[in-house]
């Protein structure tokens, strides 16, 4: 059986630029993405990019639009989406965005009787790969991890934390042995990136693939 369902949590941990665009990727794909943020997410949010999280009971036209909002802030045009909206559009009539409550264990997420493609955790906060680690369930982010390791499904965390001390470097490996996928927030350099939005691109791009979803976000190696 598949299925276009894909969960991406965003949680506490720099990097909230990686999330827009990828949410907005996978909607590019016709995907169904299942979004949780946690508290702390939408803090790192405000201070990165200067914008907002709808509210959850807001509804997927509110969040398309604050998704293209944040894309088009000066910050992002600085950094240099405003070329990659350019080359890959943000269609908001593509694919299907279901927002959850962070403790909502309703969501169909919650069950592994619910089929996804798999699950992405990015950014993933240090507390919340130590959480998915020891298997402590207290959230619906949690939950759903949880879930995708039990179902065998595809379960990307992308860390971004420096340095590493011991604890998280043996939550990663625990994670990892677990079934995961450890994909940290390390662009590469060569494709010769132009911007941050480069950067960006290189490492959602690995996401997608991973996950199985095709993209024209960067040239690969060894190609011309």
């Amino acid at each position: 059986m598949t299925s276009q369902n894909v969960v991406v949590a965003i949680t506490g941990a720099s990097g909230s630029i990686y999330a827009v665009r990828l949410i907005s990727v996978l909607l590019a794909a016709n995907r169904t993405v299942h979004l949780v943020t946690s508290g702390a997410a939408g803090q790192v949010m405000r201070r990165e990019l200067e914008c907002d999280f709808p509210a959850v009971s807001a509804g997927e036209s509110a969040w398309r639009a604050a998704l293209q909002k944040i894309q088009q802030s000066p910050i992002a045009l600085k950094w240099g989406f405003d070329t990659k909206q350019a080359s890959t559009p943000f269609d908001p009539n593509a694919g299907i965005l279901k927002v959850h409550g962070i403790g909502d264990y309703s969501a169909g997420i919650a069950s592994g009787s619910f089929l996804t493609a798999g699950m992405v955790i990015c950014p993933c906060s240090m507390g919340t790969l130590s959480a998915i680690a020891t298997g402590g369930s207290t959230n619906l982010i949690h939950r759903a991890a949880d879930v995708h390791l039990k179902e065998r499904r595809p379960l990307v965390l992308m860390p971004r934390e420096t340095p590493l001390s011991v604890i998280q470097l043996e939550n990663m490996t625990r994670v990892s042995q677990a079934g995961a996928t450890v994909l940290p927030s390390m662009p590469g350099f060569y494709h010769q990136p132009q911007s941050v939005a480069d950067l960006v691109d290189f490492v959602v791009a690995r996401i997608c693939d991973h996950l199985h979803v095709p993209h024209t976000l960067m040239q690969r190696w060894g190609e011309a």
